[in-house]
């Protein structure tokens, strides 16, 4: 299909008429290091840099000594850490004169349960009323449970033995919003309300007649009584799907995308709201069609769901295609021989790891919800005679095997709407799993489970509908999410380290590797579906920078070098290396390790034994965060440091850096250009328009030298030439960036396209983008630069290029159209940007 007769893009997808469009964005990561009037200092340099709007990450008002904002506790106010109102409207002021945006973070699936209580008031007020309280209706608890009190499981020790230590007393505090005093039930640095008429009481009846249950931490898996984010208890979700809730919690970020401070969300998490696409409706209608974007993980080939008001994605399912058209297929047997030897796991290992890391937290982390899932399926099965010898602990066992097989993020079913044909495909596959899994009476409770998920006809005739069915449809997709995150991104994917940059947030580490063919493919539907969603290659919340994976694909070109640089590791280190490392902590120390090490030399001890900390305990294998094994943490950090002192091992890791620069210069360079030039709106993470090497958060959140980029920058604008790869990046960045800028109609234009090239080497990506189907930029990239050097550079290689004549925004060359070689295209940088010239 052409250009000119691809199908039109769903009024979903495009903005209201009159609001603007990002070309690109820069997100910035907010705290007390760098608040609102920070950002106004900065809006030179990203003017400068080409980006059209900013990125903000959440600006209310979050609990206390919040370092990224998504522990929010007052949706009417601009955090006063990060200046305020005032600030936020002086940020505006300063963008907006410079031409610049400005695009906003939201959180609306919880809210923060801070210490002390009181700084969330909606929910103080809770634990000070009940279910009385105004605010009750915001939070999703279930009142029926925990002799209708909310549980809060803060405690050290159990209830007995904190009361046996008296270490709980009343106290007589000022909270904020009241006059005067207020008796409160204090517990170190946690404070409650003492609910009135109660104050007298002997301390073990007082706590029996409150609001809500104070319990030992460890309570909180098994018994919890209120949808928190994912695991996290100090996250309570909240019910925006009550239009009053809504309301409430989002009149000032209305009101400020109304008045033109703002223009354009990302929406946090939305997958697990009860009902997604009408909480995205109700937005379109109270912002009048404005730029929207939600972080959602696809995974696979799954697409947004066609009733869903948004303009796409956040991007990962643009990072990991982008990433693994630069990984070389051919590394994947070596580099999974490797890991065997290390950890006896297997290349066709992870499925099974997968399934082992979403069993072990349904089981554990996750298990309130799953009671509650199962209570739910139970009560509905008792209601109806038909039903009643579906047994709780059958209906449980069907929902654990059920839930580990289900391979997506929701399903997507409304109850009263017809499931759509790839929900009811997701279900029904994951049945299949589920069904093989268990013992042949649990096959009617299986079809009874699927049929009562799908909102179909269950039981005694014509039942479909219930307050409970309903409310099981949506719980279990809501817990799907839950289980994905915490089973697969933050269990398996520490624990797989057949190439390690590969497990990233929204990753498909069982692909390996794509083929240019493939992300064209990809790319073009995208132009078509989702042209102004967002594409990425870091995040706050990515496991790696950019940098980093790039580092560590290079160990796919290379396999047979790096499974020999790791025995002569292991040799070297052998004399402290203890027998508590376990292969696939050693394994993932060594890539790190490789996909860290720069110029500069290794990173710090310090930022790598944190690293390894959480790596490790978010592994769960041997140590965990609620458990840690001090031994074996010692062991690993241990080895670590002996590493970074160790002259041999630091030489041999420095002679593999040297070995590979050309090729992560090519990967740096390809994956960067290929982003920013791609279908959708390229976000730039803080400090990645230069090399960037960084781990998980809060590595990846250190403060940025803007001072030093923008004299970079200014040193590039003025002729000087690239002295070094954090100059070329830089240089690539800022042009791509300008070009957007400056042909807006190109890439986000109702009329913008996009189109492969034709070329005689599986080594370049290159494509052209393009208005009505005239082509007006091109995009050259090389991939797989030890590949390439090994054939002896590109020879008599070629690339059809659009006709016309071309200028290289990089080398300041004039190009001509037609069949052309691509050495001479690409003689200085391993990328080259084509922006075809006037007449």
């Amino acid at each position: 299909m052409s250009e000119g007769t691809r199908p039109a893009t769903p009024a979903r997808r495009l903005v209201g008429e009159g609001h603007p469009v990002p070309v690109s964005t820069y997100r910035v990561q907010l705290g007390e290091d760098l608040t609102l009037d920070d950002v106004a200092q900065r809006v030179p340099y990203l003017a400068a840099l080409g980006v059209t709007h900013v990125y903000l990450s959440p600006i209310l008002r979050a609990a206390p000594g919040s370092t990224h904002g998504y522990d929010v506790v007052d949706h009417d106010e601009v955090s006063p850490v990060l200046g305020g109102l005032p600030a936020l409207r002086r940020l505006a002021d300063t963008a907006h004169d410079a031409g610049l945006g400005l695009v906003l973070d939201i959180v609306p699936n919880h809210m923060a349960v801070p210490t002390p209580v009181w700084h969330n008031r909606a929910l103080w007020s809770v634990l000070v009323d009940g279910p009385e309280s105004p605010f009750a209706a915001w939070f999703d608890v279930d009142w029926a449970s925990g002799d209708g009190a909310v549980l809060m499981p803060v405690l050290g020790d159990r209830i007995g033995a904190v009361l046996a230590r008296d270490e709980l007393s009343l106290d007589e505090v000022e909270v904020p919003g009241t006059e005067g005093t207020t008796t409160v039930l204090r517990y170190f640095d946690h404070v409650f309300p003492v609910r009135a008429g109660t104050e007298q009481l002997p301390l073990a009846e007082l706590l029996e007649r409150q609001h809500y249950r104070l319990a030992y931490w460890r309570v909180a898996d098994e018994e919890l009584n209120y949808r928190r984010f994912f695991d996290v208890g100090t996250l309570a979700a909240i019910r925006v799907e009550d239009p009053e809730v809504f309301d409430a919690t989002h009149r000032l970020i209305l009101d400020l995308l109304a008045d033109g401070t703002l223009d354009g969300l990302r929406i946090d998490h939305p997958d697990g709201l009860a009902d997604p696409a009408g909480y995205l409706a109700r937005l379109r209608e109270r912002t009048d069609g404005a730029w929207v974007v939600v972080e959602k993980i696809l995974q696979g080939e799954e697409e947004l769901p066609n009733d869903w008001d948004t303009a796409g994605t956040t991007g990962y399912e643009a990072l990991w295609r982008i990433q693994q058209t630069f990984v070389d297929p051919g590394g994947a047997a070596v580099l999974g021989a490797t890991m065997h030897r290390l950890t006896n796991d297997t290349s066709d290992s992870l499925p099974a790891i997968v399934d082992e890391a979403k069993r072990e937290v349904v089981d554990g982390a996750l298990y309130a919800e799953v009671f509650r899932l199962t209570e739910l399926a139970a009560a509905i099965c008792r209601e109806d005679l038909r039903l009643r010898d579906h047994t709780w602990r059958a209906l449980q066992d069907c929902l654990v095997e059920l839930l580990v097989a289900f391979d997506r993020y929701r399903a997507y079913v409304i109850p009263g709407e017809a499931v759509h044909p790839d929900s009811l495909e997701a279900m029904e596959a994951a049945a299949a799993t589920a069904r093989a899994r268990l013992a042949p009476e649990r096959a009617a409770t299986m079809d009874v489970l699927v049929d009562l998920l799908l909102g179909r006809e269950a039981g005694s005739a014509g039942r479909t509908r219930s307050p409970r069915r309903d409310e099981l449809v949506v719980r279990f997709q809501q817990t799907c999410g839950a289980v994905m995150a915490k089973g697969v991104e933050d269990t398996a994917f520490y624990r797989w380290t057949h190439l390690t940059g590969l497990t990233e947030v929204g990753g498909e580490p069982d692909r390996f590797a794509l083929t240019p063919t493939e992300l064209a493919t990809w790319a073009a539907r995208a132009q078509t579906h989702t042209p102004l969603g967002m594409t990425t290659l870091s995040t706050h919340d990515t496991k790696r920078s950019e940098d980093t994976r790039n580092r560590l694909g290079v160990l796919s070109e290379l396999p047979v070098e790096w499974s020999a640089l790791v025995d002569r590791l292991r040799a070297a280190s052998a004399p402290y290396r203890g027998a508590l490392l376990d292969g696939r902590t050693e394994n993932l120390l060594w890539q790190t390790l490789a996909g860290t090490w720069t110029p500069d030399g290794p990173l710090t001890a310090e930022r790598l034994t944190e690293y390894l900390t959480k790596a490790i305990r978010e592994a769960k294998s041997r140590t965990t965060w609620t458990e840690p094994d001090a031994a074996y943490e010692a062991a690993v950090l241990d080895m670590a440091r002996r590493v970074l002192a160790d002259d041999t091992c630091v030489d041999l890791l420095a002679h593999w850096e040297q070995r590979t620069r050309g090729a992560v210069r090519a990967a740096t360079l390809g994956t960067k250009l290929v982003q920013l030039t791609l279908p959708g709106i390229p976000d730039v993470y803080q400090g990645t328009e230069v090399p960037s090497v960084a781990l998980v958060d809060p590595d990846n959140r250190r403060p940025v030298d803007t001072a030093a980029l923008e004299a970079r920058l200014a040193r590039l604008d003025e002729g000087a030439g690239p002295r070094d790869l954090a100059d070329e990046k830089l240089l690539v960045t800022s042009r791509a960036l300008r070009v957007r800028r400056d042909l807006p109609e190109v890439f986000t234009g109702p009329e913008a396209g996009y189109r492969a090239l034709a070329h005689s080497s599986g080594h370049l990506v290159s494509f052209t983008r393009s208005v009505a189907g005239a082509p007006r930029v091109v995009t050259l990239a090389t991939r797989l630069g030890v590949g390439l050097e090994r054939l002896g550079g590109w020879a008599d290689h070629t690339v059809a290029l659009p006709d016309g004549t071309w200028h290289d925004v990089l080398t300041g060359h004039e190009v001509a159209g037609g069949v052309q070689e691509v050495a001479p295209l690409l003689d200085r940088f391993p990328v080259a940007l084509l922006v075809r010239s006037e007449g």
